[in-house]
């Protein structure tokens, strides 16, 4: 199927959840909502269901964001409000049901935000809650609003229109627009993505690769995970885009395996995408082909460093190695490796469908990190963990030093004596 007929059948289906014909309930499935009790949650609602004889549908999404509120759900009536209810016990769920779902009357007092449709009196919009009134979500955009496990959801909001488009231009100039936008990597160095993937492109040797740093180890941390589990979709395009833009045939997805439903979520995209013709051999009639796979990782900190993560891969023990060759020079099995994180592959598809001056000009990118701008200097436009317990890719002000009485400025070592 084209993207053009897939996305005809996409916004149907879409429209069919966004307004759907019969009472819709959606439950944070994320690990953050299964270990509130999400699933638990999910078995209370299909018995009480079974018992009333009500015909509604039951799916699961990622992480909103709000991890502190799980578990969550919210409940779509055809026509009416759609409304976010938090940290839902199942001894909760039968007057839900009663009330709201077979009633049609939102419990109000029970109800955190309205997600959309008309206001509820005593209830805030989703927008207007504290915890998301200065946020502006871009990698994030989906997140806990689609089922992941559907390519149409992420067809239907514009997925893959960032790969069309990319397979319309040369690889050079897909740098360029990329280079223009100043993305850098977002797994902490900051180096300049453009400049990386152009290495790549310019290195000799056949077959290229491409690999997605998944190994998220910091204690903790669990950013790269909400996304992956709440839209997979998004980080394959952007490796996707990568890909043809360095000539890549090869591509990588490592994850630890102790993110098992992140995984499980990976490969039913990958599944989807081979079967609507987005992966395998000349992708789109474009003549670009990739193959992607997927590593999992025994869980070591160390393997989060590129050299030791490509030593993992290739069955060796996971230890850094002393740089140069760089991997784009000579990485994965001795070729020309190109690695960026999960979330710099997530804001490819951003660039490319909407173009580099709009990502530039962003309110969400308008921070700096040093007094001295650069064109190509790094923007907030990630995934942070809130204070809250969730994760959001928000606009909190600035981040400049200055505004603090603070200076950045180069510190002098001096030698142990």
């Amino acid at each position: 199927m084209s993207l053009a007929g897939l996305t005809q059948k996409a916004r149907e289906i879409w429209e069919g959840f966004v307004n759907p014909p019969e009472p819709l309930i959606l439950v944070g499935d994320g690990t953050c909502g299964r270990a509130a009790g999400g699933a638990e949650l999910i078995e209370a609602l299909r018995g009480q269901l079974a018992s009333r004889g009500a015909k509604v549908r039951i799916v699961g999404v990622g992480c909103l964001g709000l991890c502190y509120a799980e578990p969550m759900l919210e409940i779509r009536l055809p026509g009416g409000s759609s409304i976010l209810y938090a940290k839902v016990s199942p001894e909760a769920i039968p007057r839900l049901l009663d009330e709201h779902v077979l009633g049609a009357r939102p419990v109000a007092e029970a109800a955190l935000a309205v997600m959309a449709g008309p206001d509820v009196p005593g209830v805030p919009r989703f927008g207007d809650l504290p915890v998301m009134r200065q946020q502006v979500r871009v990698v994030l955009r989906h997140c806990g609003r689609i089922d992941p496990n559907s390519i149409e959801h992420y067809v239907a909001n514009g997925g893959y229109g960032g790969l069309a488009k990319a397979l319309a231009m040369k690889p050079e100039d897909v740098i360029a627009e990329v280079e223009r936008a100043g993305l850098r990597g977002r797994g902490g160095a900051g180096f300049p993505t453009a400049r990386k993937w152009r290495i790549a492109r310019e290195a000799k040797g056949e077959p290229k690769y491409l690999v997605c740093n998944a190994d998220e180890g910091d204690p903790g941390a669990f950013m790269n995970r909400a996304l992956l589990e709440s839209d997979p979709h998004a980080v394959l395009e952007g490796m996707m885009i990568a890909a043809y833009a360095i000539g890549a045939s090869k591509a990588i997805v490592y994850c630890r395996a102790e993110y098992p439903l992140a995984i499980e979520r990976l490969k039913t995209a990958l599944a989807r995408m081979e079967q609507e013709g987005l992966l395998g051999d000349d992708i789109l009639g474009s003549g670009f082909s990739l193959r992607v796979s997927l590593k999992e990782g025994a869980g070591a900190f160390v393997c989060g460093e590129e050299t030791a993560l490509m030593a993992s891969i290739e069955g060796r023990r996971g230890m850094p190695r002393v740089r140069p060759p760089f991997p784009a020079q000579s990485g994965l099995f001795g070729r020309p490796t190109n690695i960026n994180n999960v979330e710099t592959f997530a804001n490819d598809p951003v660039i490319l469908t909407g173009g580099h001056e709009p990502y530039r000009r962003h309110p969400q990118w308008s921070g700096r990190l040093c007094r001295h701008r650069h064109p190509d200097q790094q923007r907030n436009q990630g995934i942070r963990p809130g204070r809250e317990g969730g994760t959001y890719g928000a606009h909190r002000g600035p981040l400049r030093p200055e505004a603090e009485g603070h200076h950045l400025r180069h510190r002098r070592r001096h030698p142990r004596r």
